[in-house]
């Protein structure tokens, strides 16, 4: 008997870690056909370091030659089209099908959502985005610098607040923070609304660096032209540097295949299930009620993949998702607070903060060499 074929659509966070989980549990007693565009996978806290010069954007890249697994292959290939009552995908090199199909595909963003963006400002969330802003940032020297969500939901929801604090300490290692005004635009009404004590600790932070935080402001357009941030109630902030988090959607393949609700892929909170038999959805894809990130994306592979491994093996039904994660924040000056969130346990989401601390920075480096060792190898 063939072993079941498994379709794993994107190698980010969600797709490694549950073509790891199969693969070490079933082996070669599956047939796991991960999927990816790109020729490497990146961190997406690295883009932060990326950016304000601790490393380059080829030292944070792993590559995906490196991925060797039993009873996983790995293709560099471009999905052209899904159709999931098929199971099937097209790529630029072929078509695939399986048994099962697990979409991994991320969020794309949206530059054209935010009018001006593209001619006015620069977006640090892609790697590309933060290799120019590493160029960009030790020229601005005097000035006002924007910090700018340009809408909801958006991956790495503490991100933001980050950059402003690391670049008050880039400024101010130079010597020109004096001279320089950093403005951070959030649509949300607080930095990480389900952990009040983490938004009063960031929001302190912020305070004491002279970072001017404005909570609950959508930004409609940048106009290149005059070097402003529009807001939707006709409000202007000008800059002189614009360090913008572009709207996110879902990829174009993943609309077009007829699976997407308001954007994103809704899916079964407590097993990842869509509306298809067979076909799941995991990461910042989906409509889950948890927010866009790496750790929830692991999680949720976890939990599908222990799924499969019961239905494949004829083991007891796994516990459902439970919408746990944690998250690293840099507070600059070398320390890093963390957020351990809980969305779907009760009525309502909760999160508990721990202080920023060198010791925090330390879990974090080891969160990151236990992925790479785990997914890489290294």
């Amino acid at each position: 008997m063939a072993p079941p074929r498994v379709l794993v659509l994107g190698a980010g966070f969600g797709g490694l870690e549950l073509a790891s989980c199969l693969s070490e549990e079933l082996g070669d007693d599956v047939d796991v056909t991960l999927i990816d565009k790109g020729d490497a996978f990146v961190f997406g806290y690295s883009k932060l370091d990326v950016m304000f010069g601790r490393t380059t954007a080829d030292a944070v890249r792993l590559p995906y030659r490196e991925v060797a697994k039993p009873g996983v292959r790995l293709l560099k290939e471009t999905i052209t089209a899904i159709e999931p009552e098929a199971r099937r995908v097209t790529t630029d090199a072929g078509v695939h099908e399986g048994e099962i199909m697990v979409v991994a595909l991320g969020a794309d963003y949206d530059m054209d959502a935010t009018p001006g963006l593209v001619e006015g400002g620069n977006e640090f969330y892609s790697v590309e985005g933060a290799e120019r802003m590493r160029e960009l940032i030790p020229e601005f020297s005097r000035g006002r610098a924007v910090v700018g969500v340009c809408g909801a939901p958006y991956k790495c929801p503490p991100a933001p607040s980050e950059a402003a604090l690391l670049l008050h300490d880039q400024l101010s290692e130079r010597g020109v923070r004096d001279r320089c005004e950093i403005t951070f635009l959030m649509p949300l009404p607080s930095p990480v609304p389900p952990s009040p004590d983490t938004s009063k600790a960031l929001e302190q932070a912020f305070e004491e660096r002279g970072i001017d935080f404005i909570p609950g402001a959508r930004i409609a357009s940048v106009d290149a032209d005059r070097s402003a941030a529009v807001l939707e109630n006709g409000d202007e902030v000008p800059f002189d540097l614009f360090l913008g988090v572009p709207k996110h959607r879902a990829p174009d393949v993943v609309i077009d295949s007829g699976m997407t609700t308001e954007g994103y892929v809704p899916v079964k909170s407590g097993t990842l299930e869509t509306e298809y038999p067979g076909v799941y959805a995991v990461g910042d894809v989906a409509t889950i009620g948890v927010p866009k990130a790496g750790v929830f994306s692991e999680r949720e592979a976890r939990a599908v993949a222990a799924s499969l491994i019961a239905d494949i093996k004829g083991g007891d039904r796994p516990p459902p998702y439970d919408g746990k994660g944690s998250c690293y924040i840099e507070f600059g000056g070398g320390r890093v607070g963390r957020v351990d969130v809980d969305f779907l346990s009760g009525p309502t989401p909760t999160g508990t903060f721990q202080a920023p601390s060198e010791a925090l920075r330390a879990e974090k480096e080891q969160f990151g060499s236990t992925r790479r060792a785990r997914w890489f190898g290294r």
